[in-house]
């Protein structure tokens, strides 16, 4: 099983929404999705996990190398709900990432990045 992801820009916080596992046959399209956010955008990115049932050890490696492609674009990376299982993407040599409860917590931590601006997503995002 792959993953959906939706990419919204509020203000200027991005976030980047998982739905799904991230594991070995969606480390494809998480790279992409990563580009995307990349691309659009010029803040921060929230990786929102709410709604990601678990990830792997690949997974959480993923997240890693997202923190340091989007360092390297002169942005950050920050979760928001980690799968339930509480575990986190490896620490080591990259950047810190920051981990916010949920996502309502994170706009609290950027005082106000609420109102939607600009959103796209996969063909199977899951509708609310």
């Amino acid at each position: 099983m792959t993953i959906e992801w939706r990419y919204t820009v509020q203000q200027e916080l991005g976030v980047l929404s998982l739905a799904g596992f991230l594991g070995a046959d969606a480390l494809g399209r998480f790279t992409g999705a990563v580009g995307w956010a990349v691309a659009r955008g010029t803040g921060p990115v929230v990786l929102d996990l709410s709604r990601l049932r678990g990830w792997s050890t690949g997974g959480q490696h993923a997240v890693t190398e997202a923190a340091h492609r989007l360092r390297a674009a002169g942005r950050s990376l920050e979760l928001a709900a980690i799968p339930a299982d509480g575990s986190l993407a490896p620490a080591g040599d990259g950047p810190a990432i920051p981990v916010h409860c949920d996502l309502d917590a994170a706009f609290a931590a950027h005082r106000g990045a609420g109102a939607e601006q600009r959103a796209w997503r996969s063909d199977a995002w899951p509708s609310e």
